[in-house]
């Protein structure tokens, strides 16, 4: 089966200011989309992930290299029937309702009456709208106008999902209900593509993910490929005393015990040890293993010292 994404050595470049010089926003970048797979497309703001999903969606004409979905041209109609699209900022019919405006989308798609009204009230009750339904758009919030365009990307059941930045402007609350909505769209057997910079949402739904810094791809691959399964640092907290011969990184927490982060395993037993014999207690062990933001900021990092160096 071909990749629902292909995207293969895209550059992308705009003119500056008043049509003086240019800015690369994307440089030979290279990924592709597999069918049912969840897939990050992460970076800082300006990385470029914007501009490669308006590539990607035939908004805008590469420089150089290709885009397929489902293997045909991003501009071809019957790719784009099989897909939903939310843009990071929005901009909507606000003298509409919430129902009135995923009417308006559901004629677009062709739906008939009796089918709009049905995958309407499915999709709000999806997307935590029940009781807003009949509100004016001009009277929601940010967060609130982002799931009514979750909604209108979902409603007409599509194969692939491409969001912009979708938990923008969301309250924890609300992140969560849309990370749900995305496994749950992945059980479905749909495909979801979408960029972020809030990267703890991105690590507890993506199989694979792809790092963006300047236009330049940094990192691809399964999480558990690019990250260490292995702890890398252990967090032990005391209530009493540390004694001071115990190596390790000391801080304070609110209740006033002591958070001892230690190198590894091989350093917990001597430091358990050398805490109870002073008369310390331990209330809890937590191994730690390397963040996704660990391996972001790693590769950003090591990018802006290339940067330096050439």
């Amino acid at each position: 089966m071909p990749p629902v994404i292909e995207i293969r050595n895209l550059r992308k470049s705009f003119r500056g200011h008043l049509g003086i010089g240019s800015h690369l926003a994307v440089s030979d970048l290279s990924l592709s989309v597999e069918p049912g797979e969840i897939y990050g497309l992460l970076g800082p703001n300006g990385a470029g992930k914007t501009t490669t999903l308006k590539v990607l969606l035939g908004l805008v004409k590469p420089d150089a290299g290709s885009v397929a979905l489902f293997g045909r041209p991003p501009r071809d109609v019957a790719a784009r029937r099989r897909l939903g699209f939310l843009p990071e900022n929005p901009y909507f019919y606000d003298y509409l309702t919430a129902v009135e405006f995923l009417d308006l989308y559901g004629r677009l798609h062709g739906l008939d009456a009796a089918e709009r009204r049905r995958r309407i009230e499915r999709a709000i009750e999806r997307v935590g709208l029940k009781g807003r339904e009949k509100t004016p758009l001009r009277k929601f919030s940010k967060g609130m106008v982002q799931r009514v365009g979750l909604a209108q990307a979902i409603q007409h059941d599509p194969e692939l999902v491409i969001l912009d930045e979708p938990m923008s402007g969301l309250d924890p609350v609300g992140r969560r209900e849309v990370r749900d909505l995305i496994l749950a769209l992945k059980a479905q057997g749909k495909t979801i593509f979408f960029s972020s910079h809030i990267l703890q949402d991105a690590e507890m739904v993506c199989d694979r993910v792809a790092i963006l810094f300047k236009g330049k791809l940094r990192a691809v691959g399964r999480l558990d490929d690019l990250m260490s399964p292995d702890a890398k640092w252990v967090e032990v907290t005391v209530k009493g005393p540390v004694p001071s011969g115990v190596p390790g990184e000391r801080r304070v927490n609110p209740d006033g015990s002591t958070l001892l982060v230690l190198a590894g395993f091989d350093a917990l037993a001597p430091a358990v040890a050398a805490i109870t014999a002073a008369g310390g207690t331990i209330a809890g062990v937590w191994p730690r293993r390397e963040s996704l933001e660990d391996l972001f900021l790693r590769e950003i990092g090591r990018a802006q010292v290339e940067e330096r160096v050439s």
